[in-house]
């Protein structure tokens, strides 16, 4: 495994931090509130998933870098690189078949002594595999033949008993599943189908496990999709029973939406069941986290904390999910931790009885006075001493160039065109 040095942080560094601490402090009036958020940002592990480890790329093409995982094995010590350097990401989410391994003992011991654990597994009914019986083409748990539906359920299935044997405690499911054009296929019955499925597949769920059960507007489909947005992935998830939740891609939505009320009232229905983190501009473009929209990713973080209080058992399952076609994966996957990270300390320093006090007012200055205080507060500090109190670096990118670890992976490894399940 690719070696770092943990270098102690500098005298200047350390006098640098020290004086944002005490900046954040004095512009929060209330040291006691900045040492809670320091402790609940410690407690916030993001998943990595095994696909965004490589280079990602688009139906045009793809264009790898060096150094990319072409194992499992290698996709775990990449995660566990990551995790020294930031402490916030000590779990791995596999995707079934891409990730499908042959000896899973091997690998829960490669996890173990790295200090990882494996988060949700993945389903994959979106694309044929080699000497598949039948083909997705034409859909999966909702295609009209039924033995192209039985497929897709035993897929799943066979999912759910490996995240069992690896110790993971959740399903992603997300379908491709939809119509290109109009008159394709029947909505109703299309529907029906897909929920006949997922209830053989629930059924199968562990007693202490999720299902987490996303949903897309478009692509590859791009006249309907059998799951376009939260409120139909709602629907399922509430008929198929309590271990059923809604997965909330960030990515997954048409311009504009309002997210963070969607968040809101899926807490409300205690249907979250987490998220995948990524930023877009026109749909689904899978870029880097908070690159775009940060003010709509603290908006998302302030409703979770009210969630989050309101429900102090609230079980959420946190990833990332991005295509970063043309920048080193893992610095990228490092960027989008810290912007999870500052989101979510900003949206820890709102004063929530102070903003109803005002909203109950129909104070509406006073409110966007309340959010954006907390907005445009520099919590960088917090969220490097979250870090640092859990053994990580203080600088990750920087610490991450300074040990040329691509530079080490790719002597290491090569550059290899075809890294599994990228």
């Amino acid at each position: 495994m690719t070696k770092i040095d943990l270098n102690q942080s500098t005298k200047e560094e350390m006098s640098k931090h020290s004086r944002a601490i005490s900046s954040v402090v004095d512009a929060v009036g209330d040291e006691n509130k900045v040492s809670r958020a320091i402790g609940k940002l410690k407690q916030l592990q993001i998943a990595i998933p095994s696909w965004a480890l490589g280079t990602g790329g688009t139906r045009f093409g793809r264009f790898p870098g060096g150094g990319e995982p072409s194992s499992l094995a290698q996709k775990i010590e990449d995660v566990a690189l990551l995790n020294r350097l930031n402490k916030s990401s000590s779990s791995i989410s596999l995707h079934i078949p891409w990730d499908k391994a042959e000896n899973i003992e091997e690998l829960k011991k490669l996890a173990k002594s790295l200090d990882l654990s494996f988060d949700a597994v993945n389903s994959n009914t979106f694309q044929d595999q080699p000497n598949q019986s039948y083909s997705y083409k034409y859909g999966s748990l909702c295609h009209t033949d039924k033995e192209v539906r039985q497929l897709a359920v035993n897929h799943n299935k066979e999912v759910i008993s490996i995240g069992e044997n690896l110790g993971s405690k959740a399903l992603t499911v997300w379908l491709a599943d939809g119509s290109i054009f109009p008159g394709q296929h029947d909505f109703k019955s299309a529907l029906n189908r897909t929920l006949d499925s997922l209830s053989e597949i629930y059924s199968s769920l562990p007693p202490d496990w999720t299902m987490l059960l996303e949903y897309k507007p478009y692509e590859p489909n791009f006249y309907s999709m059998v799951i376009p947005d939260w409120g139909t992935s709602y629907l399922l998830v509430s008929e198929l029973g309590d271990q059923a939740k809604t997965l909330v891609d960030l990515g997954h939505h048409l311009p504009n939406t309002n997210i963070e009320q969607i968040v809101s009232t899926l807490l409300f229905k205690n249907k979250l069941g987490g998220f995948h983190f990524n930023d877009s501009k026109y749909g689904d473009d899978d870029i880097t986290v908070g690159s775009l929209k940060p003010y709509q990713l603290f908006l998302i973080f302030c409703e979770l904390v009210k969630g989050m209080d309101d429900d102090p058992n609230l079980d959420l399952s946190w990833m990332i999910d991005a295509s970063h076609n043309i920048k080193d994966p893992l610095e990228d996957l490092l960027q989008s931790v810290e912007a999870i990270k500052i989101a979510y300390a900003q949206a820890l320093l709102v004063d929530y009885n102070e903003l109803a006090f005002y909203q109950n007012r129909n104070d509406i200055s006073q409110c966007q006075e309340i959010l954006q205080e907390a907005f445009r507060t520099d919590v960088r500090a917090l969220v490097r001493e979250a870090r640092l109190q859990l053994g990580g670096v203080y600088d990750p990118i920087k610490s991450f160039r300074e040990n040329k670890i691509r530079e080490k992976l790719i002597s290491e490894r090569g550059v290899n065109s075809k890294a599994t399940g990228l």
